[in-house]
């Protein structure tokens, strides 16, 4: 019983979306070495604040999805433990407001040792994002906004932030590959989107996928790849060695995801999401790995 109960609960967490939160952190650690601005502590609270916010958000959706009626029982994506019965909504309610709490608690530590006081204004923000993700008055992810929350929350603001925290200046090309980043995260929540657009129109969930159809979202999906390419690039360059394995890894990567894309629907796109997520980490590990070794 007691080995069920935390299965459920590590479903609930999506561990094949959590890549996403680590990505931005890892590949900002690549960019502060690279430029001599890399600092322990800062990075690893990034990373635990990054990860805590992201599971607070996934919690949120899985509550407030529940509590509006836009799941339902045997939905063809990951099996949502409220919904099923499986976790009381009471017992999601108190653990996403504990997660959001902690990592709110952490972000305050990361600021007021290393950071600046309008990084306590940005964090505020993150955190009302990860509410607003789902709930409140106009939630973003039922009116298309979720893949543009996704840029902001797991691109720029943790590139840009764990690069500054760390010790670096801002700087357009930072600015370029934080957006390039959260282009590769986004695709991660266009696919999930993408998967439920039977689903989210019967209950009137307006995802950017059920406003633009599935063509419209196969389009973004290939170009967002492509653009995260290129905003990142400068950064690739002033890498040096053998730079361009990984960028090529990931394109030809990408590519294949974007056929698949076309060709699968329903649960057969559940992997497809987690290699999105996954080729996004491997993209930022190699550029910090890159850098390491050059």
């Amino acid at each position: 019983m007691g080995r069920s109960k935390v299965a459920c609960w590590i479903e609930a967490m999506r561990l094949r979306t959590l890549p996403v939160s680590l990505a931005g952190v890892i590949y900002a650690v690549g960019l502060g070495i690279d430029t001599h601005h890399f600092r322990v502590m800062p990075a690893i609270l990034c990373l635990i604040f990054a990860l805590l916010a992201q599971i607070a958000s996934n919690f949120a959706n899985e509550y407030y999805d529940f509590k509006r009626g836009f799941d339902r029982v045997g939905r063809d994506g990951p099996r949502r433990g409220v919904t099923e019965g499986d976790i009381s909504p009471e017992s999601m309610k108190y653990a996403t407001y504990a997660t959001l709490g902690v990592a709110c608690v952490t972000g305050c530590v990361l600021v007021a040792v290393f950071g600046y006081w309008w990084m306590f204004i940005i964090g505020i923000l993150t955190a009302l994002g990860v509410m607003a993700y789902s709930t409140g008055p106009y939630p973003l992810s039922h009116h298309g906004l979720g893949e543009v929350a996704v840029v902001c929350f797991f691109g720029i603001i943790p590139v840009c932030l764990t690069y500054i925290l760390m010790g670096g200046a801002w700087g357009w090309w930072l600015g370029f590959a934080s957006v390039g980043i959260g282009l590769m995260g986004a695709n991660v929540l266009i696919v999930n989107n993408y998967r439920d657009i039977e689903d989210d129109t019967a209950v009137g969930k307006q995802t950017l996928a059920v406003r633009l159809g599935r063509r419209s979202m196969i389009f973004i999906y290939c170009s967002n790849g492509i653009c995260a390419l290129t905003f990142t690039l400068p950064a690739w360059l002033s890498a040096g060695g053998l730079w361009w394995i990984v960028p090529l890894f990931y394109l030809l990567g990408h590519i294949f995801l974007c056929l698949r894309l076309k060709l699968l629907s329903g649960r057969a796109l559940n992997p497809l999401l987690g290699m999105t997520a996954v080729l996004m980490l491997v993209y930022a590990a190699g550029f910090l790995l890159t850098v390491i070794i050059s």
